[in-house]
């Protein structure tokens, strides 16, 4: 019982980080105005990084041991922790099929960086694909997910308008 009240001790350490990295992760990011398209890629690449690593981490010989070591001694930590096991994994999954989606759109993001305002020719293709994350991607069809993407394609739109009339 000695043991298992130490393991016990560890798993609620664990957990109270684990909580602390959810709750981080769903803090409304701050980012600059002006910020593109591609911004939103690499959040969720850096999302999909963090929770992959943490995942890795429960998954280990070591974390796995412990966890067994508990389940035989019925301990009550553990439905918390299958709780933020489960947590984890909805989070990682969802940065992984996030990444997937975005990186459809990924292909538009020089074109309209790099482009003059008559960037138009790209538009279609680039709403197309947006509107089929939207339609298919069982993640990222949120409206605020949407309106932030939107948002960092409008400002990349006027960010290369300006760059256009200031260097013509």
């Amino acid at each position: 019982t000695e043991v298992t009240k130490k393991l016990e001790e560890v798993v609620l350490i664990w957990t109270k980080q684990i909580r602390q990295v959810l709750v981080e992760s769903e803090q409304i990011r701050r980012e600059a105005d002006d910020v593109g398209p591609s911004a939103e890629l690499e959040h969720w690449k850096s999302r999909m990084s963090l929770f992959n690593s943490l995942l890795d981490e429960i998954k280990s010989s070591r974390v796995k041991k412990i966890i067994s070591i508990l389940q035989a001694a019925r301990s009550k930590t553990l439905k918390q922790w299958k709780e933020l096991d489960c947590s984890i994994t909805i989070a990682a999954n969802e940065a992984k099929d996030n990444v997937r989606y975005l990186y459809t759109l990924d292909k538009f993001f020089g074109p309209l960086a790099n482009a003059s305002p008559v960037m138009m020719e790209h538009i279609p293709s680039l709403m197309n694909t947006v509107c089929m994350i939207y339609c298919t991607s069982p993640y990222y069809n949120t409206s605020e997910h949407m309106t932030s993407l939107f948002l960092k394609i409008t400002n990349q739109m006027i960010n290369t308008c300006k760059t256009y009339l200031c260097e013509g």
